[in-house]
């Protein structure tokens, strides 16, 4: 039931090339940043990853993304990444662009064995008439688009038919976790970091606070250690290393 990992680079060493990832974070809050860094560090590529964003600030997904290790994303925000736009309409990166509750959804459904939901979130747009460029020939032609999806109608409404995701491997942050694999999620990391962690195959968390078994509350566990395998304990200096996005003053 002890699935602490001794070290970032003991937890990744078994994701070989060409894996799918499902990645907590939203925006900088959450990003699971020391496992990344070690992927990274194991030289692993042709990544396909599911996250809502791919980085920022030259931090998370962004240093895999920058060194080519990325071949596929499906997301929801790109944001001002501009090496992720240039290697997108370049076409060195696939991208299957969607609906940021769609996205929550699919993940969601993965991790609870669901293959599949309908909603109503694209309908009558290229998200379920196909024709989206999921990626290009370099040269400004579209190599590959989107196909189209199933739509049927319920009450009078019009919904698509979108898939459950899973993936090989989950990397996620957490506030705090204990030795077999419960978290807890601490405010905006909440928002994708639980659905990653559900719909991975083998769920590795990052925890800023490891705690013993009995220690959280069970009514305060944000995700059950049955959905975690590996939990890697951070150092006080790699739990207080948190990048701020945008500084605002209020005078």
């Amino acid at each position: 039931m002890d699935k602490v990992v001794a070290t970032a680079g003991e937890a990744v060493a078994d994701v070989p090339d060409g894996a799918s990832l499902a990645v907590g974070g939203f925006g900088l809050s959450g990003v699971p940043n020391v496992l990344i860094q070690a992927l990274y560090e194991c030289g692993t590529g042709g990544l396909k990853v599911v996250s809502n964003n791919c980085g920022a600030m030259e931090s998370g997904l962004a240093v895999l993304l920058a060194a080519g290790r990325i071949a596929r994303v499906t997301g929801s925000y790109i944001g001002g990444n501009k090496e992720f736009a240039r290697q997108y309409l370049g076409g060195e990166l696939e991208l299957e662009l969607i609906p940021q509750g769609t996205l929550a959804e699919r993940l969601r459904a993965g991790g609870a064995g669901i293959p599949a939901f309908y909603t109503p979130a694209g309908v009558g747009t290229q998200v379920a008439e196909g024709g989206l460029p999921w990626r290009y020939d370099g040269s400004g032609g579209v190599a590959l688009a989107s196909p189209p999806k199933e739509v049927r109608e319920f009450d009078g409404v019009e919904y698509v038919l979108e898939r459950g995701i899973r993936t090989d491997f989950a990397l996620v942050r957490a506030a705090r976790g204990d030795r077999h694999g419960n978290l807890v999620f601490r405010r905006a990391a909440r928002n994708f970091n639980p659905l990653a962690a559900m719909a991975g195959r083998i769920t590795i968390a990052e925890v800023e606070e490891l705690v013993e078994p009995g220690a959280i509350d069970p009514d305060a566990v944000h995700v059950p250690g049955v959905f975690v395998q590996r939990v890697v304990p951070l150092t006080a200096e790699q739990a207080a290393d948190k990048r701020i996005e945008f500084r605002t003053v209020s005078g």
